[in-house]
């Protein structure tokens, strides 16, 4: 007959031993490997609807650092790491990417295979395959220790549809304008100073009225796209004292 002490050390056992499994799978406090989470899910490789290439390098920058996209689509990130330090991107929300990198700190010899996320080594190449369900703004940084504070960061704008998301994009959906994103038509492109000028309306993140101000931009390869008059939908940041173009598309 089991004694109750006997019965306390083997419920004390099987704690420890469920603990342990835990701890080896690589699983800790911010894993993103949720299916369909507040940023997404992994993608169907067949139902890619574009690429869009992505590069780390060490001055601790992503190239682009904003990206744009639909609600529903499955875009395939090719990540290459042109520098000579290990670098990663891992999508996630701001909250869920800072506790994860508090976890990074403490153990950096952290090893993850989660399907938001790639790890690559100097020179290599890898890739995501991500489906954006939902509209908003996806955050993604690189979590190795010193790199996040460095300013390596980013962020997917995920424009809203009316359609329903079937991981499929409807060629003639209509693409609703997204609540973060600001109205404007461009009045001036300076490529040798990396700035635009552009005549908005309300900026609601940053408690701006409707003027015309010169900002300056995160990708520079913005620049090279745009024209004098273009409509556009644009969101902004406050940075360094300046404010600064974070993503851009057409007015629909």
């Amino acid at each position: 007959m089991q004694t109750k002490n006997t019965l306390k050390l083997i419920a004390v056992c099987a704690i420890f031993t469920g603990a342990t499994a835990t701890f080896s799978a690589g699983n800790h406090a911010g894993s993103h490997a949720n299916p369909d989470s507040a940023i997404g899910k992994a993608g169907n490789a067949a139902k890619v609807n574009r690429t869009v290439a992505v590069d780390m390098n060490d001055a601790m920058r992503f190239t682009p650092s904003s990206i744009a996209v639909k609600q529903g689509e499955t875009i395939r990130l090719v990540v290459k790491n042109s520098g000579k330090l290990k670098h990663e991107l891992v999508l996630g929300t701001e909250k869920e990417l800072k506790e994860h990198y508090e976890q990074m700190k403490k153990h950096p010899e952290m090893e993850h295979d989660d399907p938001n996320m790639v790890s690559l080594a100097p020179g290599k190449t890898g890739e995501i395959i991500w489906q954006f369900t939902k509209a908003g703004t996806v955050d993604f940084a690189c979590l190795q220790p010193g790199h996040y504070e460095a300013g390596m960061k980013g962020s997917v704008t995920v424009a809203g549809t009316n359609a329903a998301t079937s991981g499929e994009t409807k060629k003639d959906t209509p693409v609703a304008v997204s609540t973060d994103m600001s109205q404007g038509e461009i009045r001036k492109v300076d490529v040798d100073n990396k700035k635009i000028t552009i005549k908005h309306g309300e900026i609601k993140s940053l408690d701006m009225p409707g003027m015309t101000m010169v900002f300056g931009v995160k990708d520079e390869a913005l620049l090279g796209k745009l024209k004098v008059g273009d409509k556009i939908r644009f969101t902004a940041e406050r940075s360094g004292g300046t404010f600064v173009v974070t993503s851009l598309q057409p007015a629909q």
